[in-house]
Order: C-alpha cells, then sequence, then structure tokens
C-alpha cells in the first residue's frame, strides 16, 4: 500500500504525538511528587502538568490541519486500524468511514486524534499492518 500522506509527514505526526503524550505527574503545588509518594500528608498526586506540551499540541494540531481531507481521513484510519476497529484488510471500509467524518467537518476528525489514548503507539501499529515504518526516518531511526 502507498498512502496518500507522504511516510515522513505521517512518521512526523507520530514523533509529535509522542512529544504531546508525555507528560510529567506532579503534585498541586507543582513540585516532583517523587519524595513524597508514600506520604499519606502530601495530597492527591494524579495532577498532569501538561503545561509544558502546550506548543506541542499546538504544532500536532497544526500538522493535522494542514492535511488535505483525504490525508486526514487516511491518518484517522490508520489510528483506527492500529486500535483495532478495524483489521488491515478493512482498510476500504475504514477509510470511507474517516472520509465521511472528515466531510461532517475536519474540527470532529482531529478531536477525535487529540483525543486517542496512545494516539503515537496506534499509529505505528496501523502502519505496521501494511508493512509501512518510521524506521530509518528523522529522529524515529
Amino acid at each position: 500500500m502507498d498512502p496518500l500522506t507522504p511516510l515522513d509527514t505521517l512518521c512526523r505526526i507520530i514523533l509529535r504525538a509522542r512529544e504531546y503524550e508525555a507528560q510529567t505527574a506532579t503534585d498541586y503545588d507543582g513540585n516532583e511528587t517523587a519524595d513524597n509518594v508514600d506520604d499519606e500528608d502530601a495530597g492527591p498526586l494524579s495532577v498532569l502538568d501538561d503545561t509544558i506540551n502546550d506548543s506541542v499540541e499546538e504544532e500536532l494540531k497544526a500538522a493535522f490541519e494542514d492535511l488535505g481531507e483525504d490525508q486526514l481521513a487516511e491518518v484517522l484510519a490508520f489510528a483506527w486500524v492500529g486500535q483495532g476497529t478495524y483489521e488491515a484488510g478493512d482498510w476500504d471500509e475504514a477509510f470511507e468511514e474517516a472520509q465521511s467524518l472528515v466531510g461532517e467537518g475536519t474540527a470532529g476528525a482531529i478531536d477525535e486524534l487529540m483525543e486517542q489514548p496512545m494516539l503515537a503507539s496506534v499509529l505505528e501499529t496501523g502502519l505496521a499492518a501494511f508493512d509501512l515504518s518510521c524506521d530509518g526516518i528523522g529522529d524515529l531511526s
């Protein structure tokens, strides 16, 4: 399969998605929690400090916005194959559904991608289903 989206563009998206997913756990004071993990008086630990990722989030969204509608649908279909919603053999059906979603407005498709847990891994798995890989491309080698 030859993707509509250049492989280096797909790999750049995967790299940005990895950076976007990288968040650090902090307590409410913004202090590192490694020293007070077992301290009952330390307060809740479940806050994620994602302020450092604002620019990466904007870059990832911009990468999606720069894609043509068919390319955005293709990325979404790769994500669906990677997460197991569709099998590689059902590519035409996955791509058609993704095109339908993109046709309703690109914002919904971009939101779905941005909210996808482990987007980078899911996209890599989707690419791998078609014997595509980012090995040797840019910083992902």
